[in-house]
């Protein structure tokens, strides 16, 4: 078993990705906290947690691994990487419960986009992470829910056991892809963060704001009225995640954008279901995305 996780910490570091030991047989980091901390070694300066301890040195996981048969944790962050995390329902006795893999793939048909294909490993659980090598600009962080229900994301601040590892539950299983996805822009899209304003807007300003918005409701609308068979449901979805702002800007009501688009893509042949479904999610996103809270006046 030493051997064989060993190698799993290897073949990661061998990719660039910056590795840490886990409890053996467990998910959580197996190094030293900071209460605990003696502040010395690598901690000599202050104590470093498992992120800024995680490396690619193969001396260094060597070291660590021949005392113990952890396992392999990788450090997203350090790493390049942005994990997207396809989970499994956590009520095991709903057997037709839609799990993270079918939300997310239902998420890139609305878009219209195919799922990705790029380096996956089994979970545990039996669930997926899809790795992508994350843009070098942009510092992204982790998310729960923020794409679709049962989507995660693992970045900086977080991490991912790697394949090789195993636990009570089940072994962590490298599936497909033999490399690491470029970030889709899409889907950059939706984890990158809006910027905030940096004051609140004059009346003037609010008032014209208001007016675009308007505007930008009926042309929305419009567009998802006027939408064709197979590009639907992603209009619906573009429309709402770019009124979405002007709800959470206090220029539109979200139930009036929800009405408008609503009967929209009804209109268009979708079913009630279909549209309740895709707006929910996108502005939801769109409005938490885009909030003004926090803003400095």
């Amino acid at each position: 078993m030493n051997a064989q996780l060993l190698n799993a910490a290897l073949a990661a570091a061998a990719r660039g990705w910056h590795v840490f030991p886990l409890r053996p047989g467990g998910k959580p980091p197996a190094l030293h906290g900071e209460k605990t901390c003696t502040r010395t070694g690598e901690c000599a300066n202050g104590h470093r947690k498992w992120e800024q301890r995680a490396t690619t040195d193969p001396d260094r996981i060597r070291a660590a691994w021949s005392r113990a048969p952890f396992n392999v944790g990788i450090a997203t962050g350090p790493s390049g990487l942005l994990v997207v995390d396809l989970d499994k329902p956590k009520d095991k006795g709903s057997s037709d419960a839609p799990d993270g893999a079918a939300t997310f793939k239902a998420l890139c048909e609305r878009t219209g986009h195919a799922v990705p294909d790029t380096y996956r490993v089994r979970t545990a659980s039996g669930g997926e992470h899809l790795y992508f090598t994350a843009p070098n600009h942009l510092r992204l962080t982790n998310t729960a829910r923020t794409i679709v229900e049962l989507v995660d994301t693992r970045a900086w601040g977080g991490y991912v056991v790697a394949a090789g590892s195993t636990t009570p539950a089940g072994d962590y299983e490298a599936l497909c892809g033999p490399e690491a996805a470029v970030l889709p822009p899409w889907l950059q899209t939706i984890l990158q963060p809006a910027p905030k304003p940096s004051q609140t807007p004059s009346t003037a300003v609010a008032g014209q704001s208001r007016r675009y918005a308007d505007v930008a409701l009926a042309n929305e609308t419009r567009n998802v009225a006027t939408a064709q068979p197979g590009e639907r449901e992603r209009k619906l979805f573009t429309a709402a995640r770019a009124l979405g702002r002007f709800v959470a800007w206090g220029d539109l009501p979200r139930h009036v954008v929800e009405l408008a688009l609503q009967e929209a893509g009804e209109a268009t042949g979708l079913t009630a279901a279909e549209c309740r479904s895709t707006l929910r999610s996108a502005l939801s996103w769109s409005i938490a995305h885009n909030s003004r809270t926090g803003a400095t006046t």
